[in-house]
């Protein structure tokens, strides 16, 4: 991508407007979309979560968008590994969640998956990364994240309700 030729700091103050323009693009045109985001976890059960260079200053889940006709395992693997210098284990698909972003239809593939290793936020579009107690999340957590982590937790539920069975 041509942005990865663009010096960091020129990168980052550049996302701002790209992502205006994306918001105005969607809700223009309401074009169907993909992406993925993780709950990520350590050995501690500490829950991962960013803070973007765009958009909101609120935390979120680690993903990003998928490149078309990318699998979405493969594309989660890949923004975890560009934007914080992870890689990840015993990833796993929790559910596929359809929203309207910005007026345009939107399939997020939202996962679960582990990580020991600290992250390394790329200084591009992920300026912030680090692990919270799951019982003690950040006040200003995205309602998007939120969202998403209340369905994680439903999930993990069922899932030790049908391993005691």
């Amino acid at each position: 991508m041509i942005a990865n030729f663009l010096p960091a700091s020129l990168h980052r103050a550049l996302l701002p407007y790209a992502h205006v323009l994306r918001k105005r693009w969607r809700r223009w045109r309401a074009t169907p979309f993909s992406g993925v985001s993780a709950v990520v976890t350590n050995r501690a059960g500490d829950v991962l979560l960013v803070r973007h260079s765009y958009g909101t200053s609120d935390w979120s889940l680690p993903g990003g968008g998928l490149g078309r006709g990318e699998e979405p395992k493969s594309g989660l693997c890949r923004e975890i590994r560009e934007e914080l210098a992870l890689a990840l284990d015993n990833v796993r698909l929790v559910q596929r969640v359809e929203e309207v972003i910005y007026n345009s239809p939107h399939t997020a593939c939202l996962f679960t998956a582990t990580c020991d290793a600290e992250p390394v936020p790329d200084e591009r579009e992920v300026i912030e990364a680090r692990f919270f107690a799951a019982h003690a999340l950040p006040h200003d957590l995205c309602d998007t994240a939120a969202r998403r982590i209340n369905i994680w937790r439903e999930w993990a539920r069922s899932q030790d309700t049908n391993a005691r069975s």
